[in-house]
């Protein structure tokens, strides 16, 4: 008999592991994150959205490390897009805290996008829209952006020399990345870096953020 997914978070759980974080959220955002987690762990049993399988742990790394970037960026408005977006993660927390934002989650697999799709409706998300596509195959559909994010990237080369391009004309680069990767993606000189930010519960991940340089 197959195993039933981990319940959802209660509230006070969800305000405790964003307080950790500096972050303060409405009753409706709590809401949207605990019907975004009850989504995210019915599709993991089918699909691998994340390793992480405990509802906690999957909070704190996922929900509220993407989150914390729109304070320490900040980030508010405008049009973002989150490359290879796989379980939502950064664009779609982004979204729930800053409901103004205009994002886009780029995914190239058929089920996770689907998956991103189901999490707009079930939580009524205006102005968030999934692409089925490879970022490099991707122009004007998306340009102009003010932040291209992105949690899930190896190679950093193509993807910053792409955000950088005048196809997407992007403002600003956000990474969330680890340690041993800091001096590779400083070295890109189309992007002015500043200072690296750890992650808040973390020894080794950093928030890199890069403004392009003109």
């Amino acid at each position: 008999m197959p195993t039933a997914p981990p319940a959802a978070l209660s509230s006070e759980a969800i305000r405790r592991a964003l307080g950790d974080f500096q972050l303060a959220v409405s009753n409706q955002q709590v809401q949207q994150i605990q019907q975004y987690m009850t989504v995210l762990l019915a599709w993991n049993e089918k699909i691998n959205l994340t390793a992480i399988r405990d509802p906690l742990e999957i909070l704190y790394r996922h929900f509220c490390e993407s989150m914390w970037a729109a304070t320490a960026v900040p980030v508010e408005n405008g049009r973002l897009a989150d490359v290879g977006s796989g379980g939502g993660f950064p664009g779609l927390p982004l979204k729930i805290i800053r409901p103004d934002l205009q994002v886009f989650l780029i995914e190239s697999n058929i089920k996770k996008a689907t998956f991103l799709a189901e999490v707009i409706r079930e939580l009524g998300l205006a102005d968030a829209r999934v692409l089925v596509s490879r970022y490099e195959e991707l122009t004007e559909e998306v340009a102009p952006l003010d932040i291209i994010c992105s949690r899930a990237l190896g190679d950093f080369q193509p993807f910053l020399e792409w955000a950088a391009s005048g196809r997407v004309a992007a403002s600003q680069v956000v990474l969330w990345i680890g340690a041993r990767d800091l001096d590779e993606i400083t070295k890109i000189a189309t992007w002015s870096w500043r200072e690296p930010l750890p992650v808040p519960n973390s020894l080794r991940r950093l928030l890199l953020v890069g403004t392009k340089r003109v």
